[in-house]
């Protein structure tokens, strides 16, 4: 009795079913580790956008702080320290919001002015938010 060469569809399909998933198991992590690495990115340049915009806040006259800098940048039209729209793509879906009030101190009586403005900025991705910097800056 001559036993017939080759597989079976059954056979065929089963190892169809195998291999599939032990790719699966093999190629997962790799696209859980490439997310990850591109949220780790996408932090990092909000965390650069944060700091260039708390440091111009800081750099600016005290007396004019609260009415400059209380603003939204919208994606795709965040500004440099010129003023000029950053048209590099890969800022295309950040946007920024910085707010600036005055603050008192424990110490402070609250009928003398303010000797302090705290500076916020908020970052966001996508609508989401990244990174949110604070900064009190006094006279």
């Amino acid at each position: 009795m001559a036993f017939p060469r080759g597989f079976t569809l059954a056979e065929a399909t089963l190892a169809m079913v195998l291999l599939g998933v032990a790719a699966a198991g093999v190629l997962l992590p790799f696209a859980g580790g490439a997310s990850v690495q591109a949220e780790g990115l996408h932090r990092t340049r909000g965390a650069v956008l944060a700091n260039s915009l708390i440091e111009q806040v800081a750099a600016t006259p005290f007396d004019s702080l609260i009415g400059t800098y209380n603003y939204t940048e919208s994606e795709g039209q965040l500004k440099d320290a010129a003023g000029i729209v950053i048209t590099d793509p890969m800022y295309a879906n950040f946007s920024r919001e910085v707010t600036c009030q005055y603050v008192y101190v424990p110490q402070q009586a609250t009928a003398a002015a303010a000797n302090f403005v705290l500076a916020t900025v908020e970052v966001r991705y996508r609508g989401q938010i990244l990174v949110t910097v604070n900064r009190l800056i006094s006279e």
